[in-house]
């Protein structure tokens, strides 16, 4: 496992208490996982993601990861209607740890309210909240 001054945490993105990260561009968002949950998870070997088209709140259920270690459950961020989803997940759940931030994005959405976005945590108080 990494150690915290080894985990990629990008700055242009912000984090949930549940680690998932949101890029906002307008009124659409990108969705995906820390580098410090994938790391935690080890192995992802299977994603679950939405429909497009479905619509959840902040703080829904709205898919599963499993890793060779558990099964996880992914929490919405921010509230919107599911837009994309990162395809290339279904063949290639690896991406997830390759590349959390780029190739293994999760989901697109269209945001109910932006505002729910900018409450979130940026990368040092993201860190932060890791170091307990």
């Amino acid at each position: 496992m990494k150690e915290l001054n080894e985990l990629n945490l990008p700055q242009d993105v912000n984090y949930s208490t549940d680690h998932e990260w949101v890029k906002l561009s307008g009124d659409t968002a990108k969705i995906g996982i820390s580098d410090y949950a994938q790391d935690q998870l080890g192995d992802i070997v299977f994603v679950e993601l939405p429909d497009v088209g479905d619509s959840f709140g902040q703080g829904d259920e709205f898919g599963t990861l499993e890793s060779v270690k558990a099964v996880s459950e992914l929490y919405m961020p921010v509230g919107g209607e599911v837009t994309a989803i990162n395809e290339a997940l279904e063949d290639a759940p690896e991406l997830v740890n390759n590349d959390p931030y780029g190739e293994g994005w999760m989901i697109e959405i269209k945001v109910t309210d932006a505002s729910e976005a900018e409450a979130l945590m940026d990368k040092d108080a993201y860190l932060e909240s890791l170091k307990g």
